[in-house]
């Protein structure tokens, strides 16, 4: 059991090293137990290259029979202590930047306050390109489609505005339709050496504009600031800056089309067929519940 176990440490990791400290342990112990696992079943288990190892034909078999015993005995240990005592673990969960600060913190506090024993390793980035590799349990991400290989739980639609300050617009104007952004100053995200380009929606119509933005990051609370601050035209997620409008600070535009740049809707993703810690299960419960609830909201003021 404990050679079958490392075996789906090594693959979940990547390659030997990354194992080897996940495992608090040498490389070549790691590499001991995998050659003398090898040996018992008289066969080639993983395929080392220069930088990753990837399962064997019997490599993937027993590491997926691995993973269902690693499982089940988790799911036994915690249904044991579910019966005395509080939720405990540890959870990772990566957010993008914005919606962290504006919408989720207050979620996690509130989580972590009627669950004090389970730990909250939170990362506020706007890109996980591998949730095994960067051994994080949830991701929640803005996509225009849920991704094949990853479970996506769907938590509404996200709402982007085109909006500037009051100082702004007293001096420039606002654009009426949606072209008229391509000669704008453009305060968003964006990706370096892509092509910026808006989906604007009215109806059953759809429009596509090139965006050449002067102000580019990928830290929202940032791209919220220089909005304020009269620098350009924000195109960004209306839960950043409902509270703006409210107040008057800053204006929008285009209100009757829908804008999209990185997709409709926002997504709560984790890695398909793997066993739940009862941590892990409570959290994600937890914020669909609160994503429902904001999206039941949302509509009612719209």
């Amino acid at each position: 059991m404990k050679s079958l176990s490392m075996l789906v440490d090594i693959l979940d990791a990547g390659n030997l090293s990354e194992a080897a400290r996940r495992l608090n342990m040498t490389r070549a112990n790691v590499s001991y137990h995998l050659r003398q696992l090898e040996k018992s079943v008289g066969a080639q288990l993983v395929r080392r290259t220069t930088r990753r190892v990837e399962p064997t034909e019997l490599g993937l078999t027993l590491y997926q029979h691995g993973c269902m015993l690693r499982d089940g005995l988790s799911a036994a240990r915690e249904a044991v202590q579910s019966l005395t005592s509080q939720p405990k673990g540890r959870v990772r969960l990566s957010a993008p930047s914005g919606y962290g600060k504006f919408v989720l913190t207050p979620w996690l506090v509130e989580f972590k306050r009627n669950y004090p024993d389970i730990v909250m390793d939170v990362l506020f980035e706007n890109t996980v390109d591998d949730l095994l590799r960067d051994e994080v349990d949830i991701a929640i991400r803005i996509l225009p489609s849920p991704p094949e290989n990853l479970v996506a739980r769907n938590m509404g639609r996200v709402r982007y505005l085109a909006c500037a300050s009051t100082e702004y617009v007293q001096q420039h104007g606002m654009p009426e339709l949606p072209a008229q952004l391509t000669h704008s100053p453009i305060i968003t995200a964006a990706v370096a050496g892509r092509p910026l380009r808006l989906s604007a929606y009215q109806g059953s119509h759809r429009e596509v504009v090139q965006l050449y933005p002067t102000v580019i990051s990928r830290n929202f609370p940032f791209l919220r600031d220089a909005t304020l601050g009269g620098l350009g035209i924000g195109i960004l997620p209306s839960y950043m800056v409902h509270t703006d409008i409210a107040a008057g600070t800053l204006l929008t535009a285009l209100d009757d089309w829908r804008l999209s740049i990185y997709g409709l809707n926002m997504y709560l993703l984790y890695m398909p067929g793997r066993h739940h810690t009862r941590a892990l299960s409570m959290l994600i419960d937890f914020i669909m519940e609160k994503a429902r609830a904001q999206q039941t909201a949302d509509e009612a003021l719209q």
